[in-house]
């Protein structure tokens, strides 16, 4: 074979083959024409003009992630702390990526570390550690806007450690035992002070069921004495009623055996003045009496009212004893 048609043919299969780009899912590839921007390859198989179409930029869209190193920032309370962050991007046109920047990741870095030393310039030092959600959204928003013209979406912007220096730790744990400590004070004076209200209120409930339970007790003591004295009283009446009526009865006997023997009034005057004198003595003895007047000079008129209810009788102590015998054998 002629050399020179072997090498007609070796160029124009390389010429072929230079022709054809197969591009991967997710990428894309930027072509030059005579050193000027001409289109951009999506995915799958693509034809360019061999020899004039170069490709000068290819790059993934897919979501890539950049490490900020950690980055010496002063608060506004002037404390210096190192902060380093974490951030989630992807490029969304492949044009502005590549001929609006030059470097676009040192771009983003240093565009990064910028906006983090600004944001912790506008915070103290305790507001950068309970505030850092609302830093990240606030990154993410301002990071987003200014890599827009870049072709660059940010997604998301996490701030990873916030480092105090070694005094403002030593500082700070120091400050935290305090108000531990001081908490743990609070604490045990409030627990001291429920058990005592607890201890006080208890004393008082005891004291209330305690006097509630003298009370009642002193109650039904009161009930039971007064019940114990109207049954005595009903007892003493419902006897002195027997009593009375067991009198009666005998008087009337012994009335009766009078108007057959006149010598035994005597001996019933001497009866009743006894009986007259045990109901005294009675009466004294009772629990439910409380003040008895007995005129000594009286029983003598006493006497001579109960001769006149059963008749009129004269004697001496001799026909008192001989009325008394003619009763006892009349018995």
């Amino acid at each position: 074979m002629n050399p020179l048609i072997f090498v007609l043919l070796a160029f124009g299969g390389f010429g072929v083959f230079g022709s054809v780009k197969i591009v991967n899912e997710k990428n894309q590839y930027l072509i030059e024409s005579l050193g000027s921007y001409k289109k951009t390859l999506g995915p799958g198989l693509n034809f360019v003009t061999p020899f004039i179409d170069k490709v000068v930029y290819h790059e993934t869209t897919r979501e890539k992630v950049l490490d900020v190193p950690a980055q010496s920032c002063i608060t506004r309370d002037n404390v210096s702390i190192s902060v380093d962050a974490v951030v989630y991007w992807r490029i969304v046109d492949m044009y502005k990526a590549y001929y609006k920047v030059e470097n676009l990741q040192s771009a983003m870095v240093n565009l990064v570390l910028t906006q983090i030393r600004s944001e912790m310039g506008k915070l103290e030092l305790d507001e950068t550690f309970t505030a850092r959600t609302e830093i990240n959204e606030l990154l993410l928003r301002e990071l987003d806007i200014s890599t827009d013209p870049w072709g660059v979406k940010v997604t998301r912007v996490e701030l990873r450690d916030i480092m105090p220096s070694k005094a403002v730790q030593d500082s700070m744990e120091l400050q935290m035992a305090a108000e531990r400590q001081k908490r743990a004070s609070i604490l045990t004076s409030e627990g001291e002070r429920q058990s005592a209200i607890n201890s006080a209120q208890g004393r008082a409930q005891s004291n209330v069921l305690e006097a509630e339970a003298e009370k009642k007790a002193a109650i039904l003591e009161a009930e039971a004495q007064k019940e114990a004295i109207l049954l005595r009283a009903e007892a003493e009446r419902q006897e002195a009623i027997l009593r009375a009526q067991a009198t009666a009865q005998a008087t009337q006997i012994v009335s009766q055996q009078l108007q057959n023997n006149p010598g035994a009034q005597e001996a019933l005057q001497f009866i009743l003045a006894q009986e007259y004198l045990q109901m005294g003595q009675k009466i004294g003895t009772s629990d439910s009496s409380k003040v008895m007047f007995l005129d000594p000079n009286s029983m003598m008129s006493t006497l001579e009212g109960v001769k006149s209810v059963i008749g009129n009788g004269n004697g001496d102590m001799a026909s008192l004893k001989a009325g008394l015998g003619k009763l006892d054998r009349h018995s």
